[in-house]
C-alpha cells in the first residue's frame, strides 16, 4: 500500500504560483491554444472542434479554483490511484489504437470516442460508488459539516472511490452518444474497444492495491497480504470484530446484529460467543443496526479497552484490551486477482479476434467471462456487504444483470449476417 507518490510543491523557489493562476495554468493555456489550432488544422472550425472547448475551461477551472483548495502543507499530494487510472487510460488507448490502425481506422476517431468514454465513464464510476456508500460517507458529511465539504467529498476522488460497473455504464453512455453523434458503425468500435476496456481494469486495479481499497477477506494460508493500520482493510478488521476472532456483518444497516463467525480458540470464543448469537448491547449501549457495532469497537479497539458484548442467547461475554498490530491481519490480495483475470481476459479476446464470425463478439465475449469472473471473486471480498437480503454484493447482482444482457446480445448477434465493417485482423 502507498496511496501518496510524492507532493508537487505549490509555489516554485522564486515564489511563482504552480497553481491558481500560475505556472500550470500558463502550460494548460499553451496546451491547448496548440491543441485546438491542430483541430482547425486538420479538420476545420467545425461543431466537433468547438466541442472541446468546454473540456478545456472545465480543467482550467479546476486549475484555477480546486488545486489550490486540495493543495496540503507539503504541497498537492500525487496520489498513486489517480496515477494507475491514468496510465490504465493511456494503456487502453494505445491499444485500441494500434488495433485501429491494424484494421485501416484512422486512430483519431477512436480517441475521441475513448476521450469522452474516459469523461463520462469517471462520472458514471463515481456516481456508483457515492450511490453505494451514500448513508454511511456521505450525506452525514452533508448534515455535520455543510453543503461545502459534502460537495468537496463528492468530487474528491484523488483517493480512491471509483467503481468499475459505474465506469463501464458511463463509458457506454460516452460511446453510444459519440458513435450516434459521428454516424459510426457501433458493433465494430465495440469490438476494437473490448480488449483496451480490460485492460485498463487490470491497470486500474494495481491503483486498488497501491490505494488499499478493494481488498479481500482474512486469509489463512495461500497468497495473502498485510495492509498497515492507515488502511481500510485495518479499520474494517477492527469494525467487525475480527481481531478478536468474531465477525459481524459489514453492512452498517442489518439489524440484528449476528455474530457470523467465531475462530476456533480465539478469545471470541474464550468469553462464550457463539455463532448465530445476536448482539443486543456493548458495554451497556443498546444496539438498533451493525453500524453501532462498528462504532463501538473501534472506539474500544483504539482506545485499548475491554469490550462487552451482551446476546440475546448467552448474556454477556467481555472481551479483553487489545494492543492494536501494526499491520492487519492477512487478506487476499484480491486486488491482484481482478488485475490478473482482466489481464486474461485482455489476452483471450486478441486470441479469439481471428476466429470471430461477426462484429460485436469480442465485446459479448467480454460482457460474459468478465461478469462471471468478478462474481466468484467477490466472494474473498470483505469491503462490500451483500445488500437487500440477496445475500450477494452489489456488484454480483450488477454481474448477474450484465450476463443476462450478454446473453441477450449473443442472441441478437446470431440473427445478423456474417461479415465485417472492419478488417478482421483488427
Amino acid at each position: 500500500m502507498h496511496p501518496t507518490l510524492f507532493h508537487i510543491p505549490t509555489h516554485l523557489s522564486n515564489g511563482t504560483p504552480v497553481f491558481g493562476f500560475g505556472l500550470l495554468l500558463a502550460v494548460w493555456a499553451v496546451f491547448c491554444a496548440g491543441f485546438f489550432g491542430w483541430l482547425v488544422w486538420r479538420q476545420g472550425l467545425n461543431a466537433d472542434t468547438w466541442s472541446y472547448a468546454p473540456i478545456f475551461l472545465l480543467v482550467a477551472a479546476v486549475i484555477v479554483w480546486l488545486l489550490p483548495a486540495i493543495g496540503k502543507e507539503g504541497g498537492l499530494p500525487i496520489r498513486s490511484y489517480g496515477v494507475m487510472v491514468l496510465t490504465a487510460v493511456l494503456g487502453g488507448a494505445a491499444l485500441a489504437g494500434y488495433r485501429a490502425r491494424r484494421a485501416g481506422v484512422s486512430p483519431d476517431a477512436i480517441y475521441a470516442a475513448i476521450f469522452w468514454m474516459v469523461i463520462l465513464g469517471i462520472l458514471g464510476a463515481r456516481i456508483f460508488y457515492v450511490a453505494e456508500y451514500w448513508r454511511r460517507d456521505y450525506w452525514p458529511i452533508c448534515l455535520r459539516d455543510g453543503w461545502m465539504p459534502f460537495l468537496w467529498a463528492l468530487a474528491n476522488i484523488s483517493e480512491g472511490g471509483l467503481v468499475v460497473y459505474g465506469s463501464f455504464f458511463g463509458g457506454m453512455a460516452g460511446l453510444l452518444w459519440f458513435v450516434r453523434r459521428h454516424r459510426l458503425p457501433l458493433l465494430p468500435i465495440l469490438d476494437l474497444l473490448a480488449p483496451s476496456m480490460v485492460l485498463g481494469a487490470a491497470l486500474g486495479r494495481i491503483g486498488c492495491l497501491l490505494n488499499g481499497c478493494c481488498f479481500g477477506g482474512v486469509c489463512d494460508r495461500g497468497p495473502a497480504i498485510e495492509f498497515p493500520r492507515t488502511s481500510p482493510a485495518y479499520e474494517n478488521q477492527i469494525e467487525r470484530g475480527l481481531f478478536h476472532g468474531f465477525s459481524i456483518s459489514g453492512n452498517e444497516n442489518v439489524s440484528p446484529v449476528v455474530v457470523n463467525s467465531v475462530e476456533s480458540g480465539s478469545l471470541a470464543e474464550k468469553a462464550g460467543l457463539r455463532k448465530g448469537d445476536r448482539i443486543v448491547a456493548i458495554d451497556g449501549e443498546k444496539i438498533r443496526a451493525a453500524g453501532d457495532v462498528h462504532k463501538l469497537l473501534a472506539e474500544r479497539f483504539l482506545d485499548r479497552e475491554p469490550v462487552e458484548i451482551e446476546t440475546a442467547e448467552r448474556g454477556k461475554a467481555s472481551l479483553p484490551a487489545l494492543s492494536p498490530p501494526p499491520r492487519s491481519r492477512p487478506v487476499h490480495p484480491t486486488q491482484l486477482y481482478s488485475a490478473i483475470d482482466a489481464l486474461l481476459i485482455c489476452f483471450l479476446l486478441l486470441a479469439y479476434d481471428p476466429f470471430r464470425r461477426r462484429n460485436g463478439e469480442l465485446f459479448a465475449l467480454m460482457a460474459t467471462i468478465y461478469p462471471v469472473t468478478r462474481f466468484l471473486i467477490e466472494f474473498l471480498r470483505s469491503d462490500e456487504a451483500a445488500i437487500r437480503g440477496t445475500g450477494m454484493s452489489i456488484s454480483q447482482n450488477v454481474s448477474l444483470l450484465i450476463l443476462l444482457g450478454a446473453a441477450c446480445f449473443w442472441y441478437y448477434l446470431s440473427r445478423r449476417p456474417k461479415g465485417f465493417a472492419f478488417a478482421k485482423n483488427a
